[in-house]
């Protein structure tokens, strides 16, 4: 049987921030804003814009009557419209991968690497950067994205569980009808971290004639059962919350399963640092507070992984966490192994581990890089060192410049 066959199981917002149904049917022209090159030391501002693509019919046969997304660009296309970069982001985050939104605020998490000047130049290439469908953050206002919390515009309610599978393909099917509006011909480099990395590699295979380099970091080219089930765990958390109600609870009056959501992200928050990242907690336990004594005191760790995950848990949405494990379960799905996908590629790549990721271990990597190999692609492998873990791949991406700026020839 086909990975397909195997994998494919059947299956809060405020309301300004629910998705209203779109009123064509057909993708919309998008307006590029890029950002131009600020002023030496002055911070690259860019503008959250948003691309609705109409009604998209998923490879799994579901449809999405309003399908839309938000982006961001910065520099210039050119006129053969070959100098694109595509940014896709990790599970949790959105399309704020540069840049800043205003001059105080925050910088997007590749800010490191992407700007004028940087070693993903925005004064030579043409960046964009999309959120996904399904997006976690959808009680967060920088984020667009059509996903279970959207309106059914055939019921006038929230989709809940009734909003079709959706699979790593249709991420970058979506962001392809993005491309098409802004007059994007090929991509320079399709580059992500971690569910960022499965997308630029998804990429690189369904689309080989349009995808010149890949840059996956602390990613992986299989997504086998061990992994698989890993995004069972993550999820458990919020089916046994009470409030979950099998994905039903937008109704007026109901709980959203808020602690189910901060326990998923808490497995995720832990599971995304390794030792090094950790170990300012010690084995100190909470001020004034003695788990030896008390069952129910804590352990510092303890106490910052609850209220980190319980903050997160607040600008995320319970379905959209479980419709992106199962978009990330059905990585790569459509081909019969990692082999035969790779062997699609026409791109050369960069591969970047980091050696204590635990999400996307590095034997992971190991493995990309020889499949690679053994399908004729040029590729390099440079290990992001520290003690971040799978973090290195979104905190440390300046460890690796020298390495990005050879492959882009800069």
């Amino acid at each position: 049987m086909s990975r397909r066959g195997l994998l494919a199981a059947p299956l809060l917002a405020s309301p300004a921030l629910l998705v209203r149904p779109a009123a064509a049917q057909s993708p919309q022209p998008a307006t590029p804003a890029p950002a131009s090159a600020p002023p030496a030391g002055e911070p690259l501002i860019v503008r959250k814009q948003v691309f609705d693509a109409g009604e998209y019919r998923t490879r799994g046969g579901g449809t999405v009557p309003n399908a839309r997304i938000g982006y961001q660009t910065a520099g210039t296309l050119n006129q053969a419209g070959d100098n694109a970069v595509l940014i896709t982001h990790f599970f949790s985050a959105n399309s704020h991968a540069f840049g800043r939104y205003a001059a105080n605020g925050p910088a997007g998490y590749w800010d490191n690497i992407i700007g004028p000047g940087k070693a993903i130049d925005t004064n030579r290439f043409f960046v964009v950067s999309s959120d996904t469908l399904v997006n976690l953050n959808l009680n967060d206002a920088t984020t667009t994205s059509t996903g279970p919390a959207a309106l059914d515009p055939s019921t006038g309610r929230p989709f809940a569980l009734n909003y079709p599978v959706v699979s790593m393909r249709d991420f970058i099917e979506v962001q392809k009808r993005l491309l098409d509006s802004l007059g994007v011909k090929r991509l320079a480099l399709a580059a992500g971290p971690s569910m960022g990395a499965l997308q630029a590699i998804e990429w690189a295979c369904a689309y080989p004639e349009m995808v010149e380099r890949v840059m996956p970091a602390v990613g992986t080219g299989e997504f086998d059962a061990f992994l698989i089930g890993w995004m069972e765990l993550w999820e458990s958390p919020i089916r046994m919350d009470p409030n979950w109600r099998n994905g039903d609870y937008y109704g007026q009056g109901r709980e959203p399963p808020t602690r189910g959501l901060a326990e998923a992200l808490k497995i995720v928050t832990l599971q995304a640092r390794d030792r090094g990242a950790m170990a300012q907690f010690g084995r100190r336990p909470v001020e004034g507070q003695d788990p030896a004594r008390k069952i129910t005191d804590q352990f510092a760790v303890e106490r910052f992984l609850d209220e980190a995950a319980t903050a997160r848990a607040k600008t995320a949405d319970a379905n959209a966490f479980i419709y992106l494990t199962r978009a990330n379960q059905l990585f790569l799905h459509e081909y019969p192994d990692t082999a035969a996908a790779l062997s699609r590629s026409q791109a050369r790549w960069l591969v970047l581990p980091a050696p204590g990721d635990r999400v996307f271990p590095i034997s992971y990597n190991v493995d990309l890089v020889e499949a690679l190999r053994k399908a004729g692609r040029p590729v390099e492998m440079v290990e992001l060192q520290g003690g971040l873990g799978h973090l290195e791949g979104v905190a440390s991406m300046n460890k690796a410049e020298p390495a990005i700026r050879r492959f882009l020839g800069t």
